[in-house]
């Protein structure tokens, strides 16, 4: 029972507000020593200003918080850190040119001397069961090994106070495992650990209590053990939930096919990035075809030669026979390419420019936004308002920059605006990356409507419950090389974790089938 141990840290009353938006409200909860406490909310529902005031990025505007019966108010993250709090982000910050000692060297007050400092990382990596070599280049390794990086240089803090940020989203099922293993050890030994994941079944077996928070307020508590993952997601929202519905799924061999890739080999332009070596799939209308892997084994390449952003041989990319592997992405949106790619801000979306502009960069075209050479700023903004209506965008409105937004949020928003074009070919980068619930089940939704619509869809995503949710067809991207699609009826989690983690060949698919 957790409720025996001491109190680490308590928040009291805490009001944060921005112009236009109040993140979080008179926010009180309490996080004990050695308990993994789930942070949960809807996107939107001020769980990252939380976390960074505890962290001191963020100065409340009210209340206060206490650190072992003592007042506490960082207004700076060396602070926390002195104090005993650590951070795992979301979006890593490490440096690909830098080996890993390299690395933790930089997010430390006072380093050790290199020798010294690769000898402790190899004692506690290896300790924790996250081993690392410390003379390895960043930009070599995996994303689960670049997370570790990131918690072992928050280790060698020894934190009281770990926060975590959606820390499974790039993992293999195996590598979860592995960080769950660390994570109950790090309790057992008295750090707690605050957590935010949008996973709910992992919230359950993992977490001993769980503050909810709904648009910037606290609504209330929960045992996640004794909870179920549909209770925990109502609570979040405040609303019944209702799941995707999708058509019987049926055989998709033999039809004409909507796109075609044949042989597909492209060199990385990402630094440390890697190349597409002879990947072949096809998808026909009507079809969703998912694709897994492991993050950094080719998804954003794949993205890129499909939107046109990489060219390849024109017989390489068929849409519906046509050859379009020469095509830029103006010219393929214009026959009816949609794509979203993984990094919403920056990539997606324009962090400075308003929504409504950001809606006309890719619906300008599909959309019919320019009139005689002039854009039409009425229609654009009707389609930006459009958009935030139909996928519950939480904003002020269609004039705030792309960058006001919360991820969840934003994400919404360019997922909405690429379906809202009526599209024949859809390619999607991680779908619902960070975000609830809720507006994950919607997205899924309108994915799956557009594709009983006609249209043919390729999903990229690392979460795999996804995946099978919603798509007829399964297939494994791993080091750039992509396996045969197969039918996702019959598929198991631990048979396609071990695919991801890069057992190649329908004989593993099989191997517990």
């Amino acid at each position: 029972m957790t409720s025996d141990r001491p109190l680490l840290l308590q928040v009291s009353a805490i009001t944060k507000a921005y112009p236009g938006v109040i993140a979080n409200q008179d926010v009180s909860f309490a996080i004990r020593q050695g308990e993994i406490h789930a942070l949960l909310g809807e996107n939107g529902a001020g769980k990252s200003t939380l976390v960074k005031m505890i962290y001191g990025l963020v100065k409340p505007d009210t209340g206060q918080m206490t650190w072992r019966g003592a007042p506490y108010a960082p207004t700076a993250p060396r602070m926390a850190r002195a104090a005993g709090v650590a951070m795992v982000f979301q979006h890593f910050s490490l440096f690909e040119a830098l080996n890993v000692a390299e690395n933790v060297a930089l997010g430390m007050e006072n380093p050790p001397p290199m020798k010294t400092l690769a000898a402790k990382i190899t004692q506690v990596s290896q300790a924790y069961g996250l081993p690392l070599d410390p003379a390895r280049m960043v930009g070599d390794l995996s994303a689960g090994e670049r997370q570790r990086v990131e918690i072992i240089r928050c280790l060698l803090q020894d934190p009281k106070l770990l926060i975590m940020d959606e820390p499974t989203s790039v993992l293999t099922p195996q590598e979860v495992d592995i960080l769950f293993k660390t994570l109950r050890q790090l309790a057992a030994e008295g750090t707690a650990i605050l957590y935010i994941s949008h996973k709910l079944e992992e919230i359950r077996s993992l977490c001993d209590a769980a503050t909810i928070l709904r648009r910037g307020k606290v609504v209330g508590s929960a045992d996640p053990k004794t909870s179920t993952a549909r209770e925990l997601a109502e609570a979040m929202v405040g609303a019944t939930l209702t799941p995707p519905e999708r058509a019987a799924r049926r055989d998709w061999g033999g039809g004409p096919a909507a796109l075609e890739v044949t042989g597909l080999c492209a060199a990385s332009p990402i630094p440390f990035g890697t190349a597409l070596k002879d990947v072949t799939f096809r998808v026909q209308r009507g079809e969703v075809l998912g694709i897994a892997g492991v993050a950094g084994n080719g998804q954003d390449e794949l993205l890129l030669a499909l939107s046109g952003e990489v060219r390849t041989a024109g017989t390489m990319v068929k849409s519906a026979g046509v050859e379009v592997g020469t095509l830029g992405p103006a010219e393929r949106r214009k026959i009816g390419f949609v794509m979203a790619p993984e990094d919403r801000l920056g990539h997606a979306a324009a962090p400075d420019m308003s929504l409504v502009e950001n809606a006309f960069l890719t619906g300008g075209v599909r959309r019919g936004l320019v009139k005689n050479g002039f854009i039409d700023w009425p229609a654009a903004g009707d389609f930006a308002d459009a958009i935030i209506k139909a996928y519950d965008v939480r904003t002020p409105g269609s004039h705030v920059a792309a960058r006001a937004l919360s991820g969840g949020n934003l994400q919404k928003f360019v997922i909405g605006r690429e379906l809202s074009q009526s599209p024949d070919v859809i390619v999607i980068n991680q779908p619902t990356w960070g975000v609830d619930a809720a507006a994950a089940a919607a997205i899924r939704q309108a994915i799956l409507d557009r594709a009983e619509a006609g249209a043919a869809v390729v999903v990229i995503s690392q979460d795999l419950d996804e995946l099978l949710e919603i798509a007829d067809n399964f297939a494994v991207l791993n080091g750039g090389r992509l396996t045969a699609p197969r039918p996702v009826q019959g598929l198991t989690i631990d048979q396609i974790g071990l695919m991801m983690g890069g057992a190649h060949g329908m004989e593993v698919a099989h191997v517990s089938a």
